[in-house]
Formats: structure tokens, sequence, C-alpha cells
């Protein structure tokens, strides 16, 4: 999902070398962390943040500079380090919440900053320079030189809900520590803030700040202690600076307050974080709780040895062999990024703020925020659920809560409301997978109840809640209509893409029908199966385009097909789309090959209109070349295109779709060329990372499988990237994954395959295997060959799986 405003590519960026950075403690052979370099994606808006987490954490702790996710590789200033950022996120309001900096000289009238002066304590004036050399970004660590203040090393780590922050200095004596909460990432609006200096060593308050995509304002709770006193202490406010202040409160401006320490020898300062979304009690406890030992704060060093020793046994979660170095680096920081979220939402000690805006209680499990569905549910969430099950009972849990408190399923829920952004049927798929995945054991009817509800029901007018904006005509008609002045509760309704919304509602209606019939609701399963053929109502077989006759189109209210007022209809153009074309959206009908295939005029048209889809021909000469000039044309460029557009979602499963119709070496083909887009570089992913969405693709493509089908558990398969790959599953068994031979540098495609449990194994010519096989503990040999020629697995009748839908 991208940012609301579709701009052409960002202007070009300042020229930088990127080296990896060092590693902040002396490495393993073959450790995992070691391979996680946090700088990809910070670049080019891939929008994630190289700072400290730990996984899932409700608090992160990253530099902010000039950009709305907070640190972009090209600046040249960090204004400070915040406390809480989405990874990979596409719209503005991304946090960058109670922001400190270190800083050095003296505050005061007239001094090296004048509290006279308002502007004074503006981030943007009083930011610090600092130098790409020495910086470190691995999982749970972040250091960075600032040369500004005379220099000052500033390192951060985290636990689950608090952040730590330590400032060496390179000048004894005074120094200062600025805590910025009326300032925040850019293009974050602050509306109201409040800090209070506590004695000599703690400060606490309040961030009201806007919710993602133009969402409501909400607040964020906070408390920072330091590990040593402070001598002198001030306040700001719109106006200035008030010296030996202890309050400062109010509606939007600069605010803050600056800390001076006398910093001794050793020159460090040491602060600890703690944020909550219930209450100030919720910050205190949770500092109380993860921040100290016997009354005092816990050591710097102690934290981050015990966040890298977390992510450390995150991360051997799987265990790759083979490939350069490069290549073990990208797949374990795209692991990484997948475990970042969702957000820890509840406090130590149980206790999070509901959609009812009440306070409730997670006792023996944990309540998550943050559930970006619309990208999620493609590649995400099923990887959570196949290595973190537990993680993804509570998910499950989580968005049943949701339901519970407040009226209806969400879409993109943004810490405890629903922010309406994206369209489509997200959920559905994402919670059905969860279900076939295991994790809703115990709340099948519950579930399937809230879905059904969702499906074919719209929320009330007084509900935050938008769901299926689009059912009135849905359920009459079979299709949503495209108006484009439909009205909106948030960023986005379906109606003003109602012909992606048509094909989004069909395929999570075939999703749902998998689950009714798993669970008995067989009446249910028929009406939910023959509405998963409902994006065929969309299917206008007069339409040609490149060679190729029919594509989906939209229909105006009455049941007219749209036409533009003065040119022809084209299946290039963005009317009734979202963040796509009738390209793209075309092979979301995944649930219904067969039908597909017909209207498409067989099986033979259908993979020649694949080929040009990817460019394939140009893609056997130069596979990195078709992918960065072919496929890739901007950041936020989705529409007037006829290509694989990979930066964004809708396109994720279509690789596959050469299996689904019988051509599996061209997946593998394919996926190649796609992972050439992902580098060990600021700019080394495709598009915005999408809370671990892109990175999840990656992951489970260079495994050499993909669940490209919502609902039915089966993952498809094609050439790994690696030679060996052992997944191992929390309940003990292994997925172990051989392709001797294995070079990323080439076209290799799949020539035959075993399939084994146990010691015996036989060899196999399906396409897929269920998550059934996989949970059970399941071993891949692949053979692998570069001449497609010899590339005849599974193409056979029988090689891929029968779609959950078709006829």
């Amino acid at each position: 999902m991208r940012k609301k405003v579709l701009s052409a590519v960002l202007a070009a960026a300042i020229p930088v070398t990127f080296a990896v950075p060092a590693a902040s403690a002396a490495p393993r052979p073959g450790d995992a962390l070691d391979s996680v370099n946090t700088f990809i994606g910070t670049k080019d808006d891939g929008n994630t943040f190289p700072g400290a987490s730990a996984p899932f954490g409700m608090t992160q702790v990253s530099p902010i500079t000039t950009h709305y996710a907070g640190y972009q590789y090209d600046d040249t200033a960090i204004r400070g380090f915040g406390h809480f950022f989405l990874s990979g996120a596409g719209c503005w309001e991304q946090g960058g919440l109670v922001s400190t900096l270190p800083t050095t000289g003296t505050v005061a009238p007239g001094g090296d900053f004048d509290t006279a002066k308002a502007g004074t304590f503006d981030h943007k004036r009083y930011a610090s320079p600092y130098t790409h050399d020495g910086e470190v970004g691995k999982p749970g660590y972040y250091k960075v030189r600032l040369t500004g203040y005379g220099g000052i090393d500033a390192e951060t780590t985290a636990t689950t809900r608090t952040g730590v922050e330590r400032y060496t200095f390179d000048k004894g004596g005074a120094a200062n520590v600025f805590v910025n909460v009326g300032q925040a990432n850019d293009k974050e609006p602050v509306s109201a803030s409040s800090i209070r200096v506590l004695g000599d060593r703690t400060v606490e308050g309040t961030v009201e700040s806007q919710a993602f995509c133009g969402g409501k304002p909400y607040t964020t709770y906070f408390t920072t202690t330091f590990d040593k006193p402070f001598k002198s202490f001030g306040t700001w406010s719109p106006t200035g600076g008030t010296p030996g202040s202890r309050e400062s409160a109010g509606a939007a401006g600069l605010r803050g307050s600056w800390l001076t320490f006398d910093t001794g020898k050793d020159s460090q300062v040491t602060a600890t974080t703690a944020i909550s979304h219930v209450d100030a009690d919720g910050a205190r406890r949770n500092l109380a709780a993860e921040g100290t030992s016997w009354g005092r704060l816990n050591p710097f060093d102690k934290v981050r040895d015990a966040a890298q020793r977390t992510w450390r046994k995150e991360l051997s979660t799987i265990d790759v062999s083979g490939g350069v170095p490069d290549d073990r680096t990208v797949f374990y920081t795209s692991l990484y990024h997948s475990l970042l979220q969702p957000l820890t939402g509840n406090d130590v000690d149980g206790r999070y703020r509901g959609f009812d805006d009440k306070v409730h209680w997670a006792i023996g499990w944990t309540y998550y925020e943050f559930f970006s569905l619309w990208d999620t549910y493609r590649s995400q969430n099923q990887l959570l659920a196949l290595i973190r099950p537990d993680r993804a009972r509570d998910i499950a849990r989580t968005v049943l809560a949701i339901h519970d408190q407040g009226g209806w399923l969400p879409r993109w829920a943004y810490a405890n409301q629903e922010t309406n952004t994206m369209t489509g049927d997200p959920v559905t798929p994402f919670l059905v997978d969860l279900w076939r995945f295991g994790a809703l054991k115990g709340l099948e009817g519950k579930a399937f109840d809230a879905l059904k509800q969702n499906a074919e029901q719209i929320p009330p007018a007084a509900s935050p809640f938008q769901g299926r904006s689009g059912n009135a005509s849905y359920q009459a008609n079979g299709w949503v209509q495209y108006d484009p002045d439909f009205p909106k509760k948030g960023q986005d309704t379906d109606p003003n893409h109602g012909a992606s919304a048509t094909m989004e509602y069909s395929l999570a209606d075939c999703s749902l029908s998998v689950m009714a019939k798993g669970i008995g609701r067989n009446q249910d399963a028929k009406a939910l199966a023959e509405r998963g053929l409902n994006y065929r109502k969309l299917w206008d077989a007069s339409v040609s385009d490149r060679g190729f006759t029919g594509f989906p189109r939209p229909k105006v209210t009455g049941g007219d097909w749209y036409s533009p007022k003065d040119k022809p209809y084209t299946p290039q153009g963005q009317d009734g789309f979202h963040e796509g074309t009738a390209w793209q959206y075309q092979w979301l009908a995944q649930q219904d090959v067969p039908g597909l295939v017909q209207r498409m005029g067989g099986k033979e048209q259908t993979g020649k209109r694949l080929d040009d889809f990817f460019a394939y021909s140009d893609l056997l000469a130069d596979p990195k070349k078709t992918a960065h000039e072919k496929w890739v044309i901007g950041p936020y460029d989705y529409y007037n295109q006829f290509r694989y557009n990979p930066n964004n979602e809708p396109d994720l499963h279509s690789p596959w779709m050469y299996t689904l119709i019988g051509q599996p070496w061209k997946t593998s083909a394919v996926v190649r060329a796609a992972h050439t887009l992902f580098t060990n570089a600021p700019d080394g992913v495709t598009g915005n990372d999408d809370l671990g969405t892109m990175s999840a693709w990656y992951v489970f493509s260079a495994l050499g499988m993909y669940p490209a089908v919502p609902g039915t558990g089966q993952f498809v398969l094609n050439a790994p990237r690696f030679s060996r790959a052992v997944v191992h599953l929390e309940n003990h068994r292994d997925i172990v994954i051989n392709a001797g031979g294995a070079d990323a540098s080439k076209l290799q495609y799949v020539q035959n395959l075993r399939v084994g449990t146990g010691w015996s194994s036989k060899p196999s010519d399906q396409a897929y295997v269920s998550v059934e096989q996989l949970t059970r503990g399941l071993t891949l040999d692949y053979g692998l060959t570069t001449d497609a020629a010899k590339a005849t697995w599974a193409t056979s009748l029988r090689g891929a799986p029968p779609s959950p839908c078709g006829s």
C-alpha cells in the first residue's frame, strides 16, 4: 500500500557510498544476526527504519531526518531519536514520537540556545550533522556518530516496551539532552503535547498525534528516566524557553524540555523511555518492568545483549546455506523486517486501549496493534502463521477483539482506530488463512460469523468502520459500481475503485467458502463459492489491447460499462482500479484459473498474455535489466501500465500464475528476475516494504514456495535460491529444502523433485505442497537445470493445485 499522494519518481538523491556496517559484537560463524543490515530499505521509499526494536516491539528507537518514514539514508542531519516507527508503510503519518537529541552548549537567554527565541527549539534548526562512517544497523542495536556539538556517539537499543539511548560526548563537562514532544517525523502532525520534569532524573508526558493515512488523533503516554541526575533543566513552548520550568503543555506547536548534565569522567548519559497507549501509569509500569532491575536502570550493554540474543533466536528459525554473502544479508534482513510487526499493543500488566476507547485486559496472551491488511494478507500473514503459530493465534484473537469492541472487522487498524485505508476485503483472506493454519482453533464459529457479517452487510452510518462499502451493489448485482464521488469515512472507499474492489471481494468470498465448508457451513459454502466467481461479471470480452481480447472493466451504477468521456476505454488506465490497472488486476482471479483461462482464450493465449505481461523474452536475455527497466517505473507509478509491477501488492502472486496454468519453469525465471530488485543497499527493497509484506514475499520466494491462493493452505513451488534451507518450526519439526547446484546468478528451473517425510521420499510431479505437509515436517529435494527444455516437472494436468472455486 502506498502513499496517498501519487507522485512521479522522486528527485535524484545525492550519491553516497554504501558499506555494510560492522556488527556491534563479534559475530559467530554463520550468525544470522550478523547477516542483517537494517539500512536496507532506507532509501527510495522503502520506508524502513534502521534503529533498534525488539521483535514485534511496542517501542522502536531510530533517527529522524527529513523523511516522513523517519530516516532517509541520503540525508545529512539527524533531528532526534524517536520512539515509535512503522516499518515500510506508505502514508505520511508515521510516528517519530518523543524525540531526544544530545547537544552541548548553554541553554539560556542569549546563550548558544537562546531561550528568548522560539525558533531555537525547532528540531530542523538544532539537528546535528552525522557521518555514515562507523554507523551500525543491526537487530536490536543502532549506532551513529553525530559530528555536531563537538562530536557525540549515539547508540540505541530496545526491549519490547522501552527504548534505550546511550550518548557518549567527546568532551566532558556540561551536556544537554533535548526531549521534543511537539515535533515528530516530517509530515506527522502533533496536535497537542505535554511534558513534566519530575525530580532530577525523569520527564514524562503525552503526545497527541495524527493516525496513519488521515486517521484521527490518538494519544501516546511516555516516561523517560536517566541514569544520572541533571543539574539544571527547563521547558520550551511556542513562545520560547523558560529555564527552571517543570512543565509545558498545550495544543500544537513547539514543546519540550532540555536537561543539562555534568557528564563527569565517563562523558556518557543513558536514557530509557517507555510508552503506553493506555495512560501514564502504563508507561511507568512498562519502564519499571522492562527498564529497571532492583530499582535501577538496566545498563545499556545488558539491554543490547538481551535484545540481540532475542533476535538471534528469532532469526535462527531459518538456516540457509549457499549463495554469496549478499544473498544471506538480503534474506535475513527480509526475515528481520517480517518479524517487526504487528506491534505489541498491551502494557506489561495486560491492559490495552480497545476500539471502543475503553481499557481492556489481555491476560495470558498478547494484544497486537497496527494491521496493514491489504498488504500483509498476501505474504507476511502466512509467514508468521507458519513459523510463529503462537503469535498468529494471538493476532487472530486480536482481530476478533477489535470486532467485539468496535462492532466490525478492521481493514487498516492503526493503534485503536480504523483508518479505512485501501479497498477490497483484506480481512477475510487474512483471517481465513489464519484459520487454515490452525490459529483459530476453538474460535472458528465466532470468526466465521464475524466474517459473514463483514462479507454480506455494511456497517451503520454512525460506525467508524467502512467495511465493504460497495456491498449494496455487490450483493444485488455481483459487482461494485465505479463511483469516484461515493462518500467515504476515511481515505478510501470501495466504489471509488469499483472494479478492483469487485475482484478483491470475489477472491475473499472464495476463500471464505473454503472455511465455511471446512467447519460444516455447507449452505454458506455454496453461496460464497458462487460469489467467488463474481469477477467474471466485470469481464468485458469486447476490449482488446496489445493483441489480447477480454479484460476486467468497471461498471457504473445501472450496469453500463464505464467509458471515459473523451477517449476509448483502455485496460491500461487507472479508472476503477486501486493502485493498478486492468492489466495487473486481471490476474487477481487465482481462485478460478479454469474460468480465467477460458475467458482469455485458452492456455496458449493465457501463456502468451503472461509472457507479454512479464516481458518474458526480454527477461530471458537480461533478467536484471528487464526487472529494472521494463517492470519498475517509479515508487508510486501504478497507472498507465501493462507490465508486472513488483513494487505493489496486487501483482505479488502473479509469477505463480504460470505454474497454475501448467508452465512452472517460467515462474522460476520470473522469480529469479524479481530477486534482482532486492539488494544489500539502502535502496534494496522494491517499493514500500509495507509492514514486512515485500520482505515476506522475498523470504517465501527465495525458499521456493508461495501461498498464491488464499484459504487453500497450498504453497506453490518454484526453484529455490539457496542450495539448502532448513525451517525450524515451533512444533520441533523441520522443513528441509535441498537444491544442490542452486546459483542465484543464473536462471534455473526445476527438473525434478522428491518429497519426503522422515527417512522416506518419493518423486513428485506436483508443483505444490500443503500447510499440513509442511507442519508435519517435510523434505523437498530439488534437481535444478539451466535448460528450460529439460524443465518438464509438474507440467502435467495434475501438476498445478486445483482452483478452490474453479469450474
